[in-house]
């Protein structure tokens, strides 16, 4: 088979490539910057350059500026927003323009579409509470919606914090432990709702496959934690020294309005649709997923 990522270059974008390759399919990859093909990958620098007789059995939309990437200043927000809108909107120029549209679109999301509900569990069809975080993922998933007149099944992946020793917030999340400082944020209260990467990938390749399947899934770990919980695992895989948590003011001193939004505050998500369709997850635990983050 053969698939259209964008974003393919990405954290998880490059893990899901890999794996499609070696499950015998080809892929081409939109990127920023232009990249000679390798075995089964074709890059491209616009989805214009496509030619509307090109077969694509599913398209993975992965793209959009890192929520963690700088300070949210106003331009910054406003590169966030674009960056995951405009190449949405793109693709579903793409597949309008295609004479023969792909059966399945992918096109990622966030739990950051709840909002913030303290201990309360979220399934698919939670509640939201308005935010940046929430109106952007919101803006995010319609944007991908008019694929459906395509006649291509539409899946909104709402990613949780996703994890592997490669790259993504565990570069941060572990970098006090190597020091032999265990710390959680704040109160250490919020829900990180977490995935490991190769779960991430796993999740979206059982979408691509199941044809019955369309609408919002949850692609969270199905046993949350909260910062304190996550200090606690990490301190059961790396020898620490001392416990410093780092106080909210500080945390908004630091880094602005991102720490209310996504460190100080978070969502307890449980991967409710992805489980009732029989995905079965190979690191379930955070002990499991750390242990196979931290293994040499």
């Amino acid at each position: 088979m053969n698939y259209l990522i964008t974003g393919g270059t990405g954290f998880i974008g490059s893990a899901l490539t890999a794996a499609l390759g070696q499950d015998g399919h080809s892929a081409t990859v939109l990127t920023r910057q232009p990249r000679p093909p390798r075995a089964a990958v074709t890059y491209v620098t616009s989805l214009d350059a496509i030619p509307a007789d090109t077969r694509f059995d599913g398209v993975v939309n992965l793209a959009g500026a890192s929520l963690a990437g700088a300070r949210w200043s106003a331009a910054y927000k406003r590169e966030i927003v674009a960056s995951r809108l405009g190449t949405t909107e793109a693709v579903i120029a793409l597949l309008r323009r295609l004479q023969h549209p792909p059966a399945a679109l992918l096109s990622a999301s966030a739990i950051g579409f709840y909002g913030h509900h303290g201990d309360e569990p979220l399934g698919e069809d939670g509640a939201v509470v308005p935010g940046f975080s929430q109106q952007l993922c919101q803006r995010w998933e319609a944007a991908a919606l008019p694929a459906a007149d395509c006649g291509t099944r539409v899946c909104l992946l709402r990613f949780g914090v996703v994890l592997d020793r490669e790259g993504g917030a565990m570069v941060e999340m572990a970098r006090p432990f190597r020091f032999g400082i265990a710390n959680w944020l704040g109160s250490g209260k919020q829900w990180l709702s977490w995935v490991h990467r190769r779960d991430a990938v796993a999740a979206i390749r059982f979408l691509l496959h199941r044809p019955d399947l369309s609408g919002a899934f949850n692609i969270t770990a199905p046993e949350p934690v909260t910062s304190r919980g996550f200090c606690a695992a990490m301190k059961r895989h790396r020898r620490t020294l001392v416990t410093a948590p780092v106080p909210a003011p500080v945390m908004r001193l630091l880094v602005g309005e991102m720490a209310d939004e996504l460190l100080l505050q978070g969502q307890r998500v449980v991967p409710v649709r992805l489980q009732a369709e029989g995905f079965r997850f190979e690191l379930p635990a955070l002990d499991d997923a750390l242990g196979a983050i931290m293994t040499p």
